[in-house]
């Protein structure tokens, strides 16, 4: 047999370490060696890696029913559409099968409500500098950093982008023609920076104003890594779309977007769908993990082990100030700010048993499972302590 584990793929991942199991917070590869993972996958494993009941209910479910069209129902996709309804507080959810369809859904339906009103209207769309919303054409053209895009284009036209956390470049940029406003309300891949909420409450009456849709990417900060279920549940305000995926499904490959009532009304059958999407598989998991999140108090929990661990990487700034130039974020979505190379320090974690992960290019990114103890927290402390001590000569 071949040794060469990249021999049959395309080659765009720089992966090392081959995982082969997971309990709890740790995994495992194929040396037996463990790790305590800060990632959850890149903030999709909430529930860690060993919950029974969710592990249950996907058996349950492969034994009675795995796939059907979206020509019909299913009791799973009904209970699922039901629960992120009830959770986002809009009306109407379509579900596909990553966070970047996600996006392209909200964008198109965005647009077509547009069209509605106004069959000559261009559709145009703003979205944020820094941002990170997919790498599907549709997304990759609203992902608001210039790298990701420039080997693919021609995308598609009508984007622009403002400046995260400044409304008036936003409004610099409405014309007739806008019929969105696409944010992260907390950015991840872009430096885990969260909405100021004056910024979040403006484009919420900006919107109103405009008849413009206002469209947050809760891909990887909602389903309650914030301590509540969605970040922009923060602000006492709703979008009129709202994407999810990564720990809605806790595993399974599941995205959605909602929307309310006024704007999902804009498409009718033929203007969108999927093969996958909402299948009972997926959406049974979905229900799972809503079952799990009120059993097992999942939002409470966060709310009482995020402020420990923040602290925790404050007293580690205090300690490396030179090294360590900010600590951000809200609940369990965390960002180190380094002065050196966020990538070396991923990589110091790995050799030394600790899964951290790179956001942008100078900050170290903690989203672990939901699930984490302060012995954790502590574990995962100390490690950092003896990467930080290693290079504190180094980077001087």
């Amino acid at each position: 047999m071949n040794t060469d584990k990249d021999l049959h793929f395309i080659h765009a991942y720089n992966r090392n370490i081959t995982f082969v199991k997971g309990e709890e917070v740790y995994l495992w590869d194929d040396t037996g060696k463990k790790y305590l993972d800060m990632g959850a996958g890149i903030a999709v494993s909430a529930l860690g890696y060993s919950n029974e009941t969710y592990k249950q209910g996907l058996k349950d479910q492969i034994d009675q029913l795995i796939h059907v069209s979206n020509l019909y129902y299913t009791e799973p996709s009904i209970r699922a559409s039901e629960y992120l309804s009830a959770a986002t507080g809009l009306d109407r959810v379509f579900f596909t099968n990553s966070g970047a369809e996600a996006i392209e859904g909200a964008l198109k339906l965005a647009r077509k409500y547009a069209y509605n009103k106004r069959k000559d209207s261009k559709g145009e769309i703003i979205a944020m500098n820094h941002s990170f919303h997919g790498r599907t054409m549709g997304a990759l053209s609203v992902t608001g950093t210039a790298h990701y895009r420039e080997p693919f284009e021609p995308l598609i036209g009508g984007v622009s982008f403002a400046e995260y956390n400044d409304l008036e470049s936003v409004k610099a940029l409405v014309t007739d023609d806008t019929c969105a406003v696409l944010l992260e309300t907390l950015q991840g891949e872009g430096g885990i920076y969260p909405a100021a909420e004056e910024f979040i409450r403006g484009l919420r009456t900006l919107c109103d104003e405009k008849d413009i849709a206002l469209i947050f990417d809760e891909i990887q900060c909602g389903m309650g890594r914030t301590g509540k279920m969605f970040a922009y549940q923060h602000y006492g305000i709703k979008p009129d779309i709202v994407t999810s995926a990564k720990a809605l499904g806790c595993g399974v490959p599941v995205g959605a977007f909602a929307a309310s009532e006024r704007f999902a009304d804009a498409m009718v059958p033929g203007d969108h769908g999927t093969t996958y999407g909402g299948n009972p598989l997926a959406t049974a998991a979905v229900c799972k993990v809503f079952e799990i999140y009120e059993q097992d108090k999942i939002l409470e929990h966060v709310n009482q082990i995020a402020p420990y661990l923040f602290e925790k990487l404050l007293a580690l700034q205090k300690k490396y100030p030179a090294m360590i130039s900010d600590v951000r974020g809200k609940g369990l979505i965390l960002g180190i700010e380094v002065t050196g190379s966020n990538a070396q320090i991923v990589a110091k974690g790995l050799e030394k048993g600790l899964i951290l992960i790179a956001a942008g290019s100078n900050v170290v990114r903690i989203v672990p499972p939901l699930v984490i103890e302060k012995t954790h927290v502590d574990e995962c402390m100390k490690i950092l302590d003896e990467i930080f001590a290693y290079f504190c000569s180094k980077w001087k």
